[in-house]
């Protein structure tokens, strides 16, 4: 009996289990030796009760969603209270374990590092603790190649929707690779992880150079002190806005709104300085796209993931076409800093309707980005977003946001540090796919042939 059948603990019966692809993945994995995760490892999940959100927290809670390619995706800027922290050691992140995702894109999985403690997580991500024997860097890196996305796609079970489970987790075979092999993955990986650090510094730059530029750099301190009370009329209030929520009269708004009056530059609407992109694209049905959705931004503006799919199997949200230049700003409340300039490998992608596509008039793309994730403009955004079950901001605020006017000067400078934060987090991702070829090399034709590839590459 082969190998294969005894590891069917479920008795699966169905034909996309016994895949010739997966048979011809999983003998070589048994022909150049194995370990299955649960002989070397502790294997565990995320908090199973409600979750006690804490905006003030510094306590970062992981999900599904956060597990890329070897990274974290840390825009959603998610925290869970300090108390509910302590009370769940278990769930803790801790530095060097692999959060691995359970469900949506099942198999997605990167190590905790200690720029991303202190650190929680929820059900739907799954914990590789304590790995004996393997490097995580180097574990993580196989679970992403084919051998090992065969075995998550293959072991995911469920009727709605897919879910990996624990124990399933446990019998994924990792090959047994040297020491010095999986040291050497390793140090790619923490290579790539550096420059990936390094882009965002450069980001964060650029942004704190914007704040300083309009003498904003201090703009948490020129609010404080702001009181929770504003008396308006209804003439100056409803009349104009059309809003009777508390929220929006946050005295913080109009002293926000007299800083970018204030501006030596002065200040335009958003619809005077961009061409907006309303049409809506219909898919066509047989033809596969580049699909980005609010999950695919980074926290450093970037656009790290997509989805390839025909336009038969695409949401119906996917009803944007987007060009290289344009900048994506989230319309939804919750993910409003989810804001990204389209490249040339996504011209011509599909993006979901939640984004606001914008095309720069005569302001340059990057300045942009930046203008529309910094502090001031997040905070207006915030001031806008309107609804009940779904909360977002309409077409009509949008179009007339008041945005700051900067010079040319000023938009060149950061664009330099742009590129430069873009050119490093492509080296990033490329030293991340250059770690997973040389692991599948591994293990088809010897560490050797895969030494050889690292230095040559």
């Amino acid at each position: 009996m082969h190998q294969f059948d005894l590891d069917n603990i479920d008795f699966r019966l169905d034909s996309e289990y016994f895949k010739k692809e997966y048979l011809d993945l999983d003998k070589k994995i048994d022909d150049f030796g194995y370990e299955k995760i649960g002989d070397f490892a502790y294997v565990t999940d995320g908090i199973h009760t409600s979750i006690d959100y804490c905006d003030s927290s510094n306590v970062r809670l992981l999900s599904a969603q956060s597990p890329k390619s070897n990274y974290f995706n840390l825009s959603r800027n998610v925290f869970i209270s300090k108390k509910a922290h302590s009370l769940n050691p278990r769930t803790a992140l801790k530095l060097g374990d692999i959060g691995i995702s359970t469900v949506g894109t099942i198999g997605n999985c990167a190590v905790i590092t200690e720029d991303i403690i202190p650190a929680n997580c929820d059900r739907d991500l799954g914990i590789i603790r304590d790995t004996k024997g393997f490097f995580p860097n180097f574990l993580s890196t196989f679970l992403l190649t084919k051998f090992g996305r065969f075995q998550t796609t293959r072991e995911s079970t469920g009727n709605v929707q897919l879910h990996l489970f624990l124990y399933k987790i446990r019998g994924i075979k990792v090959p047994k690779c040297s020491e010095v092999f999986q040291k050497c993955i390793s140090e790619l990986v923490n290579n790539a992880h550096e420059l990936r650090l390094e882009s965002k510094k450069l980001y964060e730059n650029a942004e704190n150079y914007l704040l300083l530029e309009l003498e904003f750099s201090d703009l948490d301190k020129k609010l404080e002190g702001t009181e929770n009370v504003n008396i308006k009329t209804y003439k100056s209030s409803y009349e104009v806005s059309g809003r009777l929520d508390a929220e929006f009269y946050q005295p913080m708004y109009d002293k926000i709104d007299d800083l970018i009056n204030s501006l030596p530059e002065g200040n335009s609407k958003v619809t005077d300085e961009f061409e907006m992109n309303f049409t809506n694209y219909i898919p066509e049905k047989d033809k596969e796209y580049k699909y980005i959705e609010l999950a695919n931004i980074s926290d450093n503006g970037v656009i790290d993931s997509y989805t390839l799919a025909t336009g038969n199997d695409l949401p119906s949200r996917a009803r944007r076409k987007v060009q290289t230049g344009d900048i994506l700003v989230s319309s939804i409340e919750g993910s409003l800093d989810s804001c990204a300039i389209v490249t040339k490998n996504l011209d011509g992608a599909i993006c979901s309707t939640g984004f606001y596509v914008l095309r720069p008039k005569k302001m340059s793309s990057e300045f942009a980005l930046v203008l529309f994730k910094s502090k001031l403009i997040q905070n207006k955004l915030k001031q806008l977003a309107s609804g009940t079950i779904l909360t977002s901001i309409n077409k009509v605020d949008f179009l007339n946001l008041k945005i700051p006017k900067v010079s040319q000067d000023i938009q060149l400078e950061l664009q330099k540090d742009l590129i430069l934060s873009s050119t490093a987090l492509e080296k990033s991702n490329e030293l991340l796919s250059k770690a997973i070829d040389a692991v599948e090399l591994a293990v088809e034709k010897g560490e050797q042939k895969a030494f050889d590839f690292i230095e040559r590459v």
